[in-house]
């Protein structure tokens, strides 16, 4: 599998390079935003890690220009361990956010985390499900989300909480059991993370996100997706 690693600060670059490549992974390097996507443009990818703190292009604005046209997993890395820092990430189409310094066989788990969850997110030879309520689909064979009839993208981790709270429509989940459903990891203070991935998943398949038809907020406990 393919990585880019994209950081400024070259040592810290070649440290992550020699991590993946003991995993196993081919890794390309950039070294600014500008090479990121030219690199992504060209490149079959897997999965990108970001710096977000670099001169010119930095990992927000450059994020934002890969995730226009892939969806392919996004760990942000940040010498800042501010939630803004995490929740900005989050809202501009990052998957995970670690704050430098960071344990190498954490960033190894979170790499192999969200790469088995996109594999599994492009897998069409899964099980041919189809879980729906009032227009919105989700076509579990093809990996395909629609609403009232026109195909939504979302990234992996978006289709992760649609098919677990569609596929139980009407059944209310904390963030906590959302969080540990969808990442396959404990949940250590979720809501930040959830709450932002709701949201743009609102943005993607409500009209009006204020009055939301299918995903609603049950307050004090979580979400659910409405039976219709």
């Amino acid at each position: 599998m393919n990585i880019l690693v994209c950081d400024d600060d070259k040592d810290i670059a070649k440290a992550i390079e020699i991590y993946l490549i003991n995993e196993g992974y081919n890794v390309l390097l950039a070294h600014d935003g500008l090479e990121a996507i030219e690199i992504a443009e060209k490149k079959d990818l897997h999965l990108i890690i970001m710096d977000i703190m670099m001169p010119g292009l930095d990992g927000i604005q450059t994020t934002m220009r890969i995730r226009k046209e892939k969806n392919i997993p996004i760990i942000m890395l940040s010498a800042k361990s501010e939630g803004y820092d995490k929740i900005t990430s989050l809202n501009v189409g990052a998957d995970d956010y670690i704050t430098k310094p960071f344990n190498p066989l954490e960033l190894i788990a979170r790499v192999k985390s969200q790469l088995r969850r996109y594999t599994d997110f492009g897998n069409i030879a899964s099980k041919n499900k189809v879980f729906e309520t009032g227009g919105l689909v989700i076509d579990d064979d093809n990996k395909s989300v629609t609403v009232e009839g026109y195909e939504v993208i979302v990234t992996p981790i978006e289709y992760g909480i649609l098919k677990l709270l569609t596929k139980n429509a009407g059944k209310v989940f904390s963030m906590s059991q959302i969080y540990e459903a969808v990442w396959n990891e404990v949940a250590i203070n979720p809501e930040n993370t959830v709450a932002v991935h709701v949201r743009r998943i609102r943005e993607k398949i409500e009209i009006n996100t204020k009055n939301p038809k299918y995903l609603k907020v049950v307050w004090g406990i979580g979400y659910k997706i409405e039976k219709l």
